[in-house]
Parts: C-alpha cells; sequence; structure tokens
C-alpha cells in the first residue's frame, strides 16, 4: 500500500511521518508520535477514550486516518499539564476522585476542556450530555460530574475576578483563535458527544446503552 509523507502540529510541536493511508490518526498520535496518552478502546468511535482536539475541535482519533490531519493543529492530554502544575481540569478530577483505572480519563479531560470553552457556565445536565459519549467503567460518573461542576465554578470565578486561567494547556492549542476558527467538519468531530439512554445516578443522561460481551 502507497505511503505518504504527513506533517502537522501536536501541543504546539511540529511532527512529521510517512504513514499509510489505512493507518488511524490515533494510531499515528500513539506509535508514530510516542504520545500514548491518547487510548484506544472500542476503535469505533463509541468509548471516547482517544478523544483529542483537533483545530480546536474534540474529535475521536480512532475515526480519522492519518492523512486527514495533514497540517492540522492538534492537542492531546499530554498538552494539558504544565509541567508538574497540573491543568485545573486535572486537579479537579484529582480532588473529586473522578478516576480510578484511568484507561478513560484523558477522553474526559480532552472532551471537557473543549466543553467548558464553549459552555463556560453549564448545568449538571448540560455536564451529563457533554459527557454522555465517553464511557467509564469504573467510577459511576458520579465523581466525574462533580469534578467538571467544580471546575466550571473555579474558572467562571477566575474569570469574574479578572484572571484568565487558560482552557488550553501549555501550547495553547485549543483557545488559540486559529484553532477556533479552524473547525474542520470530518468524520468523528464532536462538540456535543452523546447517544440515548435511561438517565439515573451512576450515567450521565443520554448516555449509550453499555454492551455486554
Amino acid at each position: 500500500m502507497a505511503a505518504h509523507e504527513i506533517s502537522l502540529r501536536i501541543n504546539g510541536k511540529p511532527y512529521a511521518g510517512r504513514v499509510e493511508a489505512r493507518k488511524t490518526l490515533a494510531d499515528f498520535i500513539r506509535e508514530d508520535c510516542g504520545l500514548t496518552g491518547t487510548h484506544l478502546g472500542c476503535e469505533h468511535g463509541v468509548c471516547g477514550a482517544c478523544t483529542i482536539l483537533l483545530n480546536g475541535e474534540a474529535i475521536r482519533s480512532c475515526l480519522l486516518f492519518a492523512v486527514q490531519a495533514e497540517g492540522a493543529e492538534l492537542m492531546t492530554v499530554e498538552g494539558l499539564a504544565d509541567g508538574d502544575r497540573l491543568h485545573p481540569i486535572q486537579q479537579a478530577f484529582w480532588d473529586h476522585h473522578a478516576l480510578q483505572c484511568g484507561f478513560c480519563t484523558p477522553g474526559f479531560l480532552m472532551t471537557t476542556l473543549a466543553f467548558l470553552r464553549d459552555a463556560p457556565r453549564p448545568t449538571e445536565r448540560e455536564i451529563r450530555e457533554a459527557l454522555a459519549g465517553n464511557l467509564c467503567r469504573c467510577t459511576g460518573y458520579k465523581n466525574i460530574v462533580e469534578a467538571v461542576t467544580a471546575v466550571a465554578e473555579t474558572l467562571a470565578s477566575a474569570a469574574h475576578a479578572g484572571a484568565s486561567p487558560p482552557l488550553a494547556g501549555p501550547a495553547d492549542v485549543a483557545g488559540s483563535a486559529a484553532a477556533v476558527h479552524a473547525r474542520a467538519a470530518l468524520p468523528g468531530a464532536q462538540t456535543r458527544p452523546g447517544g440515548k439512554g435511561s438517565r439515573s445516578e451512576r450515567a450521565p443522561s443520554h448516555s449509550p446503552k453499555r454492551r455486554r460481551s
């Protein structure tokens, strides 16, 4: 199969590679770029573990081919922290015990990042709907919702006080004007992930039903 040269930026740094047309963006990020914080779960765009930002938009990186991201600006979970200083969203997940095994956590963090940028003062229902496209087998979701609620309040209070904690990481990918205006209409793009299902304390409203194996 013919290979293609691609170049893009991830977390503010340039990356280039030669890939087959069939290689997914998730595999390129993990295997070619060595950024293994992006996790692969279902590989069908259902679980949300592989969520990243592409030109400021939350997408499922398992549903895109690497060649489709030519010239794009990406942000992965590695772009959140500033050295040893956690991003406010990461800190909130830590403080509220919103993770256990951690496998799904990168996807939740990136989904939350894009969501709070677009909805800085969300209701609980809006938070549950925004997170409904990300699946977690450990926490029961309650603490995740509490973490997002807490960080939304923290960021809103900081903004009201005149401070502006970035909703992007050090690379400022998600918050940059170029990223916000370059909304790529690609398969897998999502601004409000979600599905249908019953509402309960253990799962976000409208969350997709889990498949039994």
